[in-house]
């Protein structure tokens, strides 16, 4: 295992100022749990003794970001670095915030108020000595999530700890230690009192990851996922019959896994994971043992959208979630006209067709557990291309004429004129060579004298 870290220049510099003040300071936190995985680190965390007021008398630009517990942000040559001074913390009583903070003289009592081994090692700046009082080394080598010292102390002092553990274990493909995932149901108390805006950060950064099933099993086995989202527990023992392989919450856990991976793609991954959640509701067995699941889709997206807004996401993902769970049954045929093919286009919307496929792909993949491409995916998939590419009409505003057209030509503003360009759009979809000015006027004109003789 590495015995040095090789400190960038620029947290030398940092560290001298500290130095010829007096006081001592190592980098913690993450970018050291990362260098011990050889990952790259983003950003630097570090620790000193040094009390707030004395940090912000070193540096020329600070930021108070969280001086009542002792932490201040240092902007040195554009870098943000967080800096805390040592400390112990006591009397946890809202399971997530310690009431009370004391400073302390030493990095080992630091480091021991953290919360999994592995990310209790610090790095002595400037010569990179590591100090790892509590084993962290020996279990990232092992893979090992374990707290620093009593799992059920821990977690009764921060309800978030066992959400980030879970949320580790998916990120980081590692495994909890035995005592560590015993003490998760137990707390599950104190827990429950974390805001729902910190669990939402940590459920997110283990969706994203590269494989989130470990993480999406771990919240259920250890009560997290009934605690913050038990309209997905409800869908443990759901069976789907002859057709599917697993149950609905396998199966969502399935596709979601399936599903690309990355921030970008946040909101497929929940639409993979929620799609299904309308199931359990509208459920009917047949006397041969067949199920159906008739209008599940639009069950799903209603509980999406509740769910997603508990969680408090941002408006734009839950639409885009929510779209993508209501669309996610669509049927095609190859005997589809070229104009139910434009009007698809229109539904689903140009935008959100990609991803919309790579959800079926995974819900392909979610049946069996394997891979399969459903051969009408890949005709559906080039004759929408095809059809995209002649670069027609799908919204009122690709139409040659606007509604100050039709005003012009004496369609008087309003309902109606609204009706006409909804039509014209349609007549669009069926005939794309009618999007032309002339032509599109005609035909407004027209529909516009027909309105009028049944008004």
């Amino acid at each position: 295992m590495i015995q040095r870290f090789p400190v960038p220049d620029i947290l030398k510099e940092v560290s001298t100022v500290f130095h010829t003040a007096g006081f001592s300071v190592y980098l913690v936190g993450g970018a050291v749990r990362d260098f011990l995985l050889q990952k790259e680190a983003s950003d630097w965390d570090i620790a000193t003794d040094a009390r707030p007021a004395d940090v912000m008398k070193l540096f020329r630009r600070t930021i108070p970001t969280g001086i009542e517990h002792g932490t201040v942000t240092i902007i040195y040559k554009k870098k943000h670095i967080e800096c805390t001074t040592f400390r112990t913390e006591a009397d946890y009583s809202d399971g997530r915030h310690p009431t009370a903070v004391a400073y302390t003289a030493s990095i080992e009592e630091d480091l021991s108020r953290r919360d999994f081994t592995m990310n209790a090692i610090a790095i002595s700046l400037p010569d990179g000595a590591v100090i790892d009082p509590f084993g962290g080394r020996e279990d990232i080598r092992q893979k090992c999530i374990k707290t620093v010292g009593n799992p059920i102390d821990r977690f009764l002092e921060d309800g978030l700890r066992p959400v980030r553990a879970v949320r580790f274990a998916a990120q980081l493909s590692f495994t909890i230690d035995d005592s560590t995932l015993q003490a998760i149901p137990q707390t599950l108390h104190i827990t429950q009192k974390i805001s729902i805006e910190r669990f939402r950060e940590e459920f997110t950064k283990m969706l994203i990851c590269e494989v989130p099933l470990p993480g999406l099993r771990l919240l259920e086995s250890t009560g997290l996922l009934t605690l913050f989202i038990p309209e997905l527990a409800e869908c443990r023992g759901v069976e789907q019959g002859v057709y599917h392989h697993f149950d609905v919450l396998d199966h969502s856990f399935l596709v979601c896994n399936a599903c690309p991976a990355g921030v970008d793609n946040l909101h497929i991954r929940l639409a993979g994971l929620f799609h299904d959640i309308g199931k359990p509701a509208v459920r009917k067995e047949a006397a041969d043992g067949s199920c159906t699941f008739y209008l599940h889709e639009a069950v799903s997206e209603k509980l999406t959208r509740t769910i997603m807004r508990r969680l408090k996401y941002s408006n734009s993902e839950i639409e885009k979630t929510a779209h993508l769970v209501a669309q996610h049954m669509f049927h095609y045929e190859p005997a589809w006209t070229d104009a139910a093919v434009r009007r698809f286009i229109v539904r689903v919307g140009k935008e959100n067709i990609s991803d919309l496929f790579a959800l079926r792909y995974a819900d392909v993949f979610g049946l069996t557990g394997s891979y399969g491409e459903p051969s009408f995916l890949a005709e559906f998939t080039a004759r929408i291309d095809a059809i995209l590419q002649a670069d027609g009409a799908y919204s009122i505003k690709d139409l040659a004429v606007n509604g100050n057209d039709l005003i012009a030509a004496g369609i008087p503003a309003g309902r109606i004129l609204g009706l006409i360009l909804h039509d014209l759009l349609e007549t669009v979809l069926d005939d794309p060579a009618q999007n032309t000015r002339e032509q599109l006027l005609r035909i407004a004109a027209a529909l516009y004298e027909r309105i009028k003789r049944f008004q």
